[in-house]
């Protein structure tokens, strides 16, 4: 299978889910790489910003808050679910399109800053999407874009992974996605794709993330809607769904009886052209 025939139409079915999780997360200030790529962006008013892989526009508004008065967000998706969620809260400096990162439908040196909220690590060519980016971008303009490192394995995690092994498929084998992967998850090599795509400039920042989870209910009920697992989730029966979900509650509960701390790692690359 290939990336751009799974995670569009998997995004767009959890897209619902996925918005409440990327809300919460930012409201509570853990999603730090996302929140620091913003910052790096360095979005002023006046400014005309576009977000790459917008999904439901969580990032595209903060940014028009912060080009507001004069600016205007561009916010692009392949996923028609996200895009429909996006529009339904945009603001009026904000607008949404259905685009490719890897084929931009603007002129060159349209924006004066672009950034990718956990995006980049889904686009087959890596060097192809950084291009486009940097092609659109005005003299000095900054593409900053967070992804998710290499996962750090809490011990919850790895007993949720037990309990998915024994209940869900498999994730598909995505053919065309190696090579993109092996470079966002190493801060040189990400670096090093940026500057091959013609960008002057290029440095990845490491930023740890901490999540608190209140209750083992919230963690299992919010994994469940996840993109990763929901759409391995859908395969199953009511019953056995049920089944999965109970088995996953009671294992996190016996070993995390209260309030859960997991941890994460996001890259955040700044580049200028």
């Amino acid at each position: 299978m290939k990336s751009k025939d799974l995670y569009p139409a998997v995004f767009s079915r959890h897209a619902a889910d996925y918005a409440r999780r990327l809300d919460g997360i930012i409201a509570n200030g853990e999603a730090r790489g996302r929140l620091r790529a913003l910052e790096l962006a360095g979005a002023r008013p006046g400014m005309r910003m576009l977000d790459l892989a917008c999904g439901p526009g969580t990032l595209t508004r903060l940014l028009a808050a912060q080009v507001a008065p004069g600016g205007e967000v561009v916010g692009i998706d392949l996923a028609e679910g996200m895009l429909e969620l996006a529009r339904r809260s945009a603001p009026p400096n904000a607008r949404f399109e259905l685009m490719d990162m890897e084929q931009l439908a603007f002129a060159d040196a349209s924006f004066d800053g672009a950034v990718c909220g956990h995006g980049l690590q889904f686009v087959p060519n890596l060097g192809q999407a950084l291009s486009e980016a940097r092609r659109v971008l005005r003299p000095g303009g900054v593409l900053a874009a967070s992804v998710p490192a290499a996962a750090v394995k809490d011990d919850v995690w790895s007993l949720i992974d037990s309990v998915v092994d024994r209940w869900l498929p498999a994730r598909p084998v995505v053919v065309d996605e190696g090579a993109t992967r092996a470079a966002v998850r190493d801060g040189n090599l990400f670096a090093e794709a940026a500057r091959g795509a013609g960008f002057g400039a290029a440095r990845v920042e490491s930023i740890d993330e901490v999540v608190v989870w209140q209750t083992a209910e919230q963690l299992v009920s919010t994994f469940m809607g996840w993109w990763d697992f929901a759409y391995r989730i859908e395969g199953l029966d009511a019953s056995r769904r049920d089944a999965f979900e109970d088995e996953a509650l009671d294992a996190v509960r016996a070993s995390h009886p209260g309030a859960i701390t997991t941890h994460g790692r996001t890259l955040v690359l700044v580049a200028s052209k």
